[in-house]
């Protein structure tokens, strides 16, 4: 749908460059004996010789279109030299194209704002270059100006004879009395010639461009001198431009809309559109198209250049002509493979690249029923969110058929696995993903709440490795979320083998961590390492989990250091289950997971190797309760990660840590996500010894028997 935008008030410079016969020049500079020569590009299907998608000038000039095959251009141009357009997966490669029509936008960029229309075509808006180039050095003032500016088309000029073609035009560019906006224009016609001699030596390709106010003019304009031509339309010459133009001619009227106003309105050209006022146009086709259609009769168009480099969207199809359409939901299945695996190559280096992300699916196809008459309705459109990979966008993309198919044969029953006598023909197939954006800054895995802010303590490295058995360990380059070989490796063995078996390899593997990011271990400052059972602890939250591998000749240890050291966490994790025994009725209800794993951080610790500490009291109290809850959270299955790195704690024992309030770093908990910022005030409360019940175990000793009234004194 058309909008109706207002033109600016100030004077713009707009350009659209159009490189000519582009598929040939390509072609022609990767093999220079074409050049000079009738050419075409040719499909890569070969029946009848291929269909033409570009022509040369030189095979022009024999009658060849792009409405024939090869064979018939042959008939007309014996001479003509086709050459097939690169294939792969069954279809045209375009990639080759692409790439040589990026090199023309990179140096068309220099002088504006760039906005890649298509492969060929590119809208400049250079308002701001030539604003400059009036101010500093106006053309009334250039002493010389280029012979390819001096052949510049200007409409509106009265051209008695070729010869004077350039003596008009530099009279016209160099005007001093001329408007602010013809005198933009001038420069801008300047800026162009210049860039596109650039472009020619720095490619070897030509192209054509038109020059005005705004896109539609300059649209316009581009194809009406070529090839190598550049084409300017003053506002003086803009009705005798569009007056006798066929509307379908128009951009966005080559379709229903311009189909409705030739027999509606009985309109043909642009200049019967200048017949209906405004309101009657807006009566016949509502406010916002009646508008666009009344500014565009008359030239007027506000639409931007969006300053765009880079495709708005992806897309890879196919046509299945005659014999080649499809029959069956295999064969849609087959092609659907091969056009998607193109598309996920294509997005995945755009993200590459550009890193860009693309976040719509969309699936179109051509499908006509063999046993119906009504021709007439249209195989609908389906889209869904873009997942990257190729298989996810395959089975995204053979749901959205399925769907649109069960739509177009008006049954949710319907037979869609196609036979031989299928009642449906599928004549087109494409897939595409639009809504293509920046990649967001800064987004990174959600393991990312959990990184250690000092990555050089040991203690913190362990407690976050062992969240979760399966988190991903970030690459040391920093932001990507891969997982290296070796640490993949090192979740399936025992850490105890690998570094009995290869000390040294041991020794070299360390896991990098992003150095200022915010943690929720933040709020536990100077975990006590050196704590046996924490130590435990934090090796039995994961028992796959891989601990943080000390340096040094710490891994070089003996195998009776080993053995001294699993019966030391043994004889501790013994203690504190015969205590759990003791305990298993007194937890905490409703105490979540992240909870419990603190409290398990805040088991006391030893002041000797084997030595129980004792407590009195509410405290003593209290710490049965945490043991309690720990050790229930564990009693299904205990088992020991025979770790190293407590050999390099019982070396370095900081002081002991308990949790003091007052050290708490609040701003932290604000980070966090609604629900963990919930559980871990909830865990800062001071915690409530829960009563016993003192009544029976049975649910009837919790009602208490009725009363019996006071006997009557008549009884």
């Amino acid at each position: 749908m058309p909008v109706a935008r207002p033109e600016p008030s100030d004077a713009r410079v707009i350009a659209l460059v159009d490189m000519d016969c582009f598929y040939v020049q390509v072609e022609q500079r990767r093999q220079p004996q074409l050049r000079g020569l009738p050419t075409a590009v040719v499909q890569y299907n070969s029946w009848k010789g291929g269909g033409l998608i570009a022509i040369s000038y030189e095979a022009r000039k024999y009658g060849v279109n792009r409405s024939m095959r090869g064979d018939e251009a042959k008939k007309l141009c014996p001479e003509i030299q086709l050459v097939q357009v690169p294939v792969a997966r069954g279809k045209a490669d375009l990639n080759l194209y692409r790439n040589a029509g990026s090199e023309v936008v990179s140096i068309l960029a220099r002088k504006g704002r760039c906005e890649r229309a298509s492969i060929d075509e590119v809208y400049l808006d250079l308002t701001d270059a030539a604003e400059a180039m009036l101010f500093e050095n106006p053309p009334e003032k250039l002493e010389a100006i280029d012979e390819e500016t001096l052949n510049s088309h200007i409409l509106g000029l009265d051209e008695e004879v070729g010869k004077q073609k350039g003596k008009l035009a530099r009279e016209w560019l160099c005007r001093s009395n001329a408007t602010q906006q013809d005198k933009l224009l001038a420069c801008g016609a300047i800026i162009v010639a210049e860039l596109r001699m650039q472009v020619l030596r720095e490619t070897e390709f030509t192209c054509s461009a038109g020059i005005a106010h705004n896109k539609l003019l300059a649209k316009l304009a581009s194809s009406m001198n070529k090839p190598a031509q550049q084409t300017v339309v003053p506002s003086s010459a803009v009705k005798g431009m569009l007056d006798p133009l066929p509307i379908k001619k128009m951009k966005q009227l080559g379709g229903k809309l311009g189909s409705s106003l030739q027999s509606d309105l009985g309109i043909s050209t642009v200049g019967d559109l200048l017949k209906f006022t405004e309101e009657k146009l807006q009566e016949h086709y509502g406010t916002n198209t009646g508008t666009w259609l009344w500014n565009i009769a008359r030239g007027i168009s506000g639409d931007e250049v969006e300053g765009r480099l880079l495709p708005k969207s992806h897309g890879c199809g196919k046509n299945f002509a005659g014999p080649q359409a499809l029959k069956t939901l295999a064969s849609v299945e087959s092609w659907l493979k091969d056009l998607c695996e193109e598309l996920s190559e294509r997005l995945q280096s755009d993200l590459d690249q550009n890193n860009r992300v693309a976040h719509s699916l969309t699936l179109h196809a051509a499908v006509y029923k063999t046993n119906d008459a009504d021709q007439l309705k249209k195989f609908p459109s389906k889209s869904c969110p873009l997942r990257y990979g190729a298989s996810k966008i395959q089975e995204d993309a053979l749901k959205l058929f399925n769907s649109g198919l069960r739509e177009f044969l008006d049954s949710q029953r319907a037979e869609i696995q196609g036979t031989s006598k299928t009642a449906w023909v599928v004549t087109h197939l494409s897939v595409s993903a639009s809504k293509i954006l920046a990649k967001p800054s800064g987004t990174h895995s959600i393991l990312r709440f959990f990184h250690s802010q000092d990555s050089s303590s040991s203690s913190k490295e362990q407690t976050y490795v062992g969240i979760d058995e399966n988190s991903i360990q970030f690459s040391p380059s920093g932001g990507e979320n891969q997982v290296a070989a070796d640490e993949v490796e090192a979740k399936k063995d025992p850490m105890i083998n690998r570094v009995d078996s290869n000390p040294i390899q041991g020794d070299q593997r360390e896991v990098s961590y992003h150095k200022g990011t915010n943690s929720i271990l933040r709020l536990f400052h100077n975990l006590d390492p050196s704590c046996p059972s924490q130590e435990q602890t934090y090796n039995e939250i994961s028992q796959n989990s891989i601990p943080s591998l000390p340096s040094g000749s710490e891994n070089r240890m003996a195998a009776d250091q080993v053995e001294a050291t699993k019966e030391t966490l043994i004889s501790h994790v013994k203690s504190y289950l015969a205590r759990g025994e003791m305990q298993k009725e007194t937890t905490h209800k409703g105490s979540g997971p992240i909870l419990r794993f603190f409290q398990a951080q805040r088991l006391p610790c030893t002041s000797s190797d084997n030595a129980v500490p004792s407590t009195s009291g509410a405290e003593h109290e209290q710490e049965l309760d945490r043991v309690g809850t720990y050790e229930e959270s564990r009693k299904e299955k205990v088992e020991i990660n025979d770790d190293l790195s407590s050999l390099h704690h019982e070396e370095h024992r900081p002081e002991r840590w308990r949790l003091n309030p007052e050290e708490i770093d609040t701003s932290v908990i604000d980070e966090l996500p609604p629900e963990i910022q919930h559980e871990i005030r909830g865990w800062l409360q001071p915690l409530k010894r829960a009563k016993t019940a003192t009544r029976g175990s049975s649910i009837a000793d919790y009602f208490s028997p009725a009363k019996k009234g006071p006997k009557s004194s008549n009884s």
